[in-house]
């Protein structure tokens, strides 16, 4: 009895924290995602009517589909740029060159810093004047441009950002799958004739599908709940000219207003989370019932 006390003692405040943060606020959602508002009073009760203004019915509909497809961008790019990138640095670490402990904790050292400092500090590094970015390029001739203020550039810069900032974690997962696999396996490869490509190809991809798995779902779920960098280096509205708007800052524009809308729709900004919420979650389990099923195939 005094065992089960002190456990329940010990839980306490986790789930006291979890329940007002985030079960009590997702349980909110859901309940204004079905009423109208004016204002912060709700109004009453209006069905699916904010789910289909926010999915069908103009303006609603136009911004959400743009906000959405940035979110696909923003997915492709970083299971292309920082996830393949994670997959190669993981491989040099597995060959254990002099000095690979250190090389481990410089590739892992920006995953710790805080997204808003990161955003702010590539913010300064992409800066048409005086950014570290440009004076680099100026090396080499390149003439300054704008990264932030460019709509064909500002999304990508974004992406690049995330992937300086996170590649260190999925090289490490890889990592520590690539570790899992027996020294003898790669070793009768090499003796085969298989070179780097061909060993990273055809005989470390099968068996590091657990880590994959792992990657790929954080990766979906990260790319769909982007928010901190794109607000700290676009600002809420996703400039330039929506360039860089995402669900994340839809939601939060359209919930508790912004410079080009003021208002506040909570009606509309909870349909948004709880379809954010639904689509990820399904989405999320779909792909990880598929991955467990090829990881078990490989």
């Amino acid at each position: 009895m005094k065992r089960a006390l002190w456990i329940a003692f010990l839980l306490a405040p986790a789930l006291l924290t979890m329940a007002v943060f985030v079960a009590w606020p997702m349980v909110s959602a859901f309940r204004y995602a079905f009423q109208s508002f004016n204002g912060l009073n709700a109004t009453g009760f209006i069905g699916l009517r904010n789910f289909t203004e926010v999915l069908f019915e103009p303006p609603f509909s136009g911004w959400t589909m743009a906000a959405f497809w940035h979110n696909c961008i923003v997915f492709m790019g970083l299971m292309v740029a920082q996830n393949g990138l994670a997959y190669l640095i993981a491989f040099a670490l597995l060959k254990t060159l002099p000095g690979h402990r250190v090389h481990q904790v410089i590739v892992f050292l920006p995953v710790v810093l805080s997204a808003i400092i990161v955003g702010f500090l590539w913010k300064l590094f992409l800066h048409p004047l005086f950014g570290l970015v440009n004076a680099a390029l100026a090396l080499v001739g390149v003439a300054p441009h704008s990264w932030l203020g460019d709509a064909h550039t500002a999304l990508g810069s974004i992406i690049a950002t995330n992937a300086w900032h996170w590649v260190g974690f999925p090289a490490l997962i890889f990592l520590a799958g690539m570790q899992r696999i027996p020294r003898e396996t790669l070793e009768a490869a090499r003796l085969d004739g298989a070179g780097d490509l061909m060993l990273l190809r055809r005989i470390i991809w099968p068996l590091v599908a657990p880590s994959a798995t792992i990657v790929f779902i954080l990766t979906f779920i990260g790319s769909f709940n982007w928010f901190e960098l794109p607000y700290v280096m676009a600002g809420s509205n996703g400039s330039p000219g929506g360039a860089t708007d995402v669900l994340g800052l839809y939601f939060y524009r359209t919930a508790f207003g912004g410079v080009s809308s003021g208002l506040q729709d909570f009606g509309h900004g909870s349909a948004l989370a709880v379809l954010m919420f639904v689509f990820i979650a399904v989405v999320s389990a779909v792909s990880l019932r598929y991955l467990r099923r090829r990881e078990i195939e490989a």
